[in-house]
C-alpha cells in the first residue's frame, strides 16, 4: 500500500474530469479552430463556454484569461511579457526570495539582461508570520522605475499565504502592475480577481486534481490596461498573446476540475486542515524535538493542506528511504533532483542540517485519515530506528 501525501507537487486526475475529457479523444476530437465546420465548431463552442465558466470563477471577462501549458509558461509570459513589451521604460521588478524556480530563474533571465531584480526576504522561523513579507519593504522598494511587482499567492513549500490585497493597493497608488503565482491557492481558495486587485494571475491545473500540461494566465484589462509582449508566436489564437492550436481536451478537463474544487472547496479544505492538523498532533506524541517550518497552522496565514517538519537528528531523505511506502518530498518537486537544500526553508532561517532534515507534508481530496495515522505510525519507528544510529 502505497499513502500519497505530495499533493502540492501534483494531484491525481478526479475520475469526473476523466469522464469529461474522454469524449474529445474520441469522438469530438476536431480542431476548435476549425469554425469552417460543424465538429470544429461544437469543440470550439465549448471551449469557449469552458473558458467562459472558469474566467467567472475568477470574476473576469473571458479575454482575460489566456490558456497556457502550466503555470511555469505562465509565469514566463506574465514576466518576459511585462519586462519586454516595446513600450516597457521600467528597469526594476520586485519579488520574494521564497518564490518558486519557475518565477526566480526568468527573472535571473532578466537580470543578466539589464533589469534589477530585488528579492525580498520574508519573516523568519523565529517571527511571527514566518515565511510571510513584510508589507513596509514593498512599499519602500516600489518607485517610478518599478516595471512590476511579482508575489506568490501562497508558497508551495511551507504554505504561506501573503497578504495578496494589501500588496496589490501598494502596487496601485505607484501604478505598478502585481502578478501572483497562484498555483497552490487555485482550487484551495477563493479568488476574486477584481477584489484582490492583481493584475496577473498564473495557474495550473495538475494542482487541483485536473490533467498536466495544462494551465492559465489571467491578464487584467480593467480598470488598467496590462500590456504583453507574446512569447510564442504563430497562428494569433488568443488575442495573439499565446499562438497555438488550443489543448481542447485539457480546457475541458480543467475546467472541470476547476468547478469541482469550487463547489466542494468548503468541506474539503475543512477536512484536510482536520487531518492535516492531526498529523502534527500524532507526529509530536512520537517524535520529540519536531519543529514546524513556516507560519502558524491557521487558515489566514497558511494552506490547510500543507504541513512543513523539522525532525531531529535524521536527515528528510533518510526518512523518506526508511519508508518507501509512503509519497512525501523534502521540497519542490521542481527542484528534486537539486542536491542543495530548500531554498525556501534557507530563507526562512533554517540551517542547511535543519533544511535536510525537513519533509513537506501535502494532503489531499483522497486522503483519508487511516493514512494520517499510518503515515504517523511509520514515520515514528522510523525515526526511532534511524535517531538510535545517530546517537
Amino acid at each position: 500500500m502505497t499513502i500519497y501525501l505530495d499533493n502540492q507537487a501534483t494531484t491525481r486526475i478526479d475520475p469526473a474530469v476523466i469522464a469529461a475529457m474522454l469524449p474529445l479523444m474520441d469522438t469530438h476530437y476536431a480542431n476548435p479552430g476549425s469554425s469552417s465546420h460543424a465538429p470544429g465548431r461544437l469543440v470550439g463552442e465549448w471551449v469557449d463556454s469552458a473558458v467562459s465558466g472558469m474566467a467567472g470563477l475568477f470574476n473576469v471577462a473571458s479575454d482575460e484569461l489566456i490558456v497556457t501549458s502550466g503555470a511555469t509558461e505562465s509565469n514566463n509570459l506574465a514576466l518576459f511579457g511585462v519586462a519586454l513589451h516595446p513600450k516597457q521604460k521600467r528597469r526594476t521588478i520586485v519579488t520574494l526570495m521564497t518564490e518558486h524556480r519557475a518565477l526566480l530563474d526568468p527573472l535571473s533571465r532578466l537580470e543578466k539582461n539589464g533589469f534589477e531584480i530585488i528579492r525580498f526576504p520574508v519573516l523568519q522561523c523565529n517571527e511571527t508570520d514566518t515565511g510571510i513579507v513584510e508589507l513596509d519593504r514593498i512599499s519602500e522598494a516600489i518607485n517610478e522605475n518599478t516595471a512590476l511587482v511579482s508575489v506568490m499567492m501562497a508558497n508551495n513549500e511551507i504554505g504561506a499565504i501573503q497578504p495578496l490585497s494589501e500588496i496589490a493597493k501598494i502596487c496601485q497608488r505607484f501604478e505598478v502592475p502585481l502578478h501572483t503565482d497562484a498555483s497552490q491557492a487555485v482550487g484551495r481558495m477563493p479568488i476574486d480577481v477584481q477584489a484582490l486587485g492583481v493584475d496577473l494571475v498564473s495557474f495550473s491545473a495538475h494542482k487541483f486534481y485536473g490533467p498536466k500540461g495544462i494551465g492559465g494566465l489571467i491578464v487584467r484589462q480593467s480598470p488598467s490596461s496590462v500590456q504583453l509582449q507574446p512569447q510564442i508566436l504563430g497562428g494569433g489564437q488568443q488575442q495573439n498573446l499565446r499562438s497555438g492550436t488550443l489543448n481542447s481536451v485539457g480546457i475541458i478537463g480543467m475546467a472541470k476540475a476547476m468547478e469541482l474544487a469550487a463547489a466542494n472547496r468548503g468541506t474539503e479544505m475543512a477536512e484536510q486542515e482536520r487531518l492535516r492538523n492531526l498529523l502534527w498532533l500524532l507526529l509530536n506524541e512520537q517524535i520529540d524535538g519536531l519543529n514546524l517550518n513556516g507560519p502558524e497552522l491557521i487558515a489566514e496565514k497558511r494552506l490547510a493542506n500543507n504541513l512543513n517538519v523539522c525532525f531531529p537528528k535524521v536527515e528528510g531523505q533518510s526518512l523518506m528511504l526508511a519508508v518507501p511506502d509512503l509519497a512525501v518530498s523534502s521540497g519542490s518537486a521542481c527542484t528534486s533532483a537539486d542536491p542543495h537544500p530548500s531554498h525556501v526553508l534557507l530563507g526562512i532561517g533554517l540551517s542547511v542540517d535543519q533544511a535536510r532534515s525537513s519533509l513537506r507534508f501535502g494532503l489531499g481530496r483522497f486522503t483519508t485519515e487511516e493514512e494520517i495515522r499510518m503515515t504517523a505510525d511509520w514515520l515514528g519507528k522510523a525515526h526511532a530506528k534511524l535517531a538510535s544510529f545517530a546517537a
